[in-house]
């Protein structure tokens, strides 16, 4: 199994650059008063389609060689991996056809097609999702690129880790949200290959550890029945995911349902952006764990901002 390098992350940035948002790094003075450490927040809420995945889709869909990608590409997602491949194909001139369940929210059926792709519904089981996968790829020839299983995504993902280190070094800490691991395997093996003493953690829900558990026994161990507000983390770990998170990252903390929302709000209160629940895990981390935190400077990386703003949660949290 070939796992990314730190020069892989790299060449991804290059080849993405003229493609994506630099998104900014943000600070808080008074977070960083509240919980005694120094704050960097990688703002990929601010990314096209609002979040990080289209880094790592626009990478896959440039790593595709010429004739392949004339029969454009697939995946299945009813999230954000599904708006940014959209965008990037629509980006490059090609195809995209996306499997989404009957059951995904208006409000991403809608983005996705403004987006250009081609959409088939599909009952909302993962078997569903992937005969219907299969189908189109038998048919159209499309290549599939998966959310997160996926060399080219991983490298993609690893181009978030990069920037916040390239503007601000000497970091301590970084953490990311974990679900299918995408993220966290790209942002560790950007961080550590940059600077091996960098402590990396995984913020996941406590509603949904199956990175928790795979990661403390060692064995990987699919999610069962996931329930939390951070939708975007249900999804399990790949093997692939998996050796990376075990040869990279030096600790998954869960936190709390209450937790994850009192974070998402201390985020738009006090820093006035938007971010969805997934995002917050990472802050979560940091209020569930202060003392391990005080006195470092830790990077977090913000995932996303894709939240119904007719759905917050803010409303029965006092």
């Amino acid at each position: 199994m070939d796992l990314p390098t730190l020069s892989d992350i790299q060449s991804a940035h290059k080849r993405i650059s003229p493609f994506i948002h630099r998104t900014p790094v943000l600070t808080s003075q008074q977070l960083n008063s509240i919980f005694k450490c120094e704050l960097f927040f990688k703002c990929e809420n601010f990314q096209k389609v609002g979040a990080f995945k289209f880094r790592g889709a626009t990478n896959a869909v440039l790593s595709i060689d010429g004739e392949r990608k004339k029969n454009g590409v697939v995946t299945h997602s009813s999230g954000n991996h599904a708006a940014a491949l959209a965008l990037a194909a629509r980006m490059n001139g090609i195809k995209a056809f996306i499997v989404m369940p009957e059951t995904a929210p208006e409000v991403k059926k809608k983005a996705v097609a403004g987006y250009g792709a081609l959409i088939t519904y599909c009952k909302p089981t993962l078997q569903a999702r992937e005969e219907s996968c299969s189908e189109i790829m038998e048919k159209e020839g499309a290549t599939l690129i998966h959310p997160y299983d996926n060399f080219n995504v991983i490298c993609g993902q690893g181009t978030a880790a990069l920037e916040l280190l390239e503007d601000f070094s000497g970091l301590d800490t970084i953490i990311a949200p974990v679900g299918g691991g995408g993220l966290m395997s790209g942002t560790s093996t950007c961080a550590k290959g940059i600077d091996g003493k960098i402590t990396i953690i995984g913020a996941e829900p406590l509603n949904a550890n199956d990175a928790w558990k795979s990661f403390k026994s060692g064995q990987l161990t699919p999610s069962a029945n996931p329930s939390t507000i951070a939708d975007g983390l249900l999804t399990s770990l790949s093997e692939l995911t998996f050796a990376i998170i075990r040869k990279n990252v030096d600790d998954i903390y869960t936190v709390t349902e209450e937790s994850i929302i009192a974070s998402m709000m201390l985020i738009w209160e006090r820093m006035k952006i938007i971010i969805e629940p997934s995002s917050a895990t990472v802050l979560a981390v940091i209020r569930e764990n202060p003392g391990f935190f005080e006195g470092r400077r830790v990077g977090l990386i913000l995932s996303g901002g894709n939240v119904d703003l007719r759905k917050l949660p803010f409303s029965s949290f006092s």
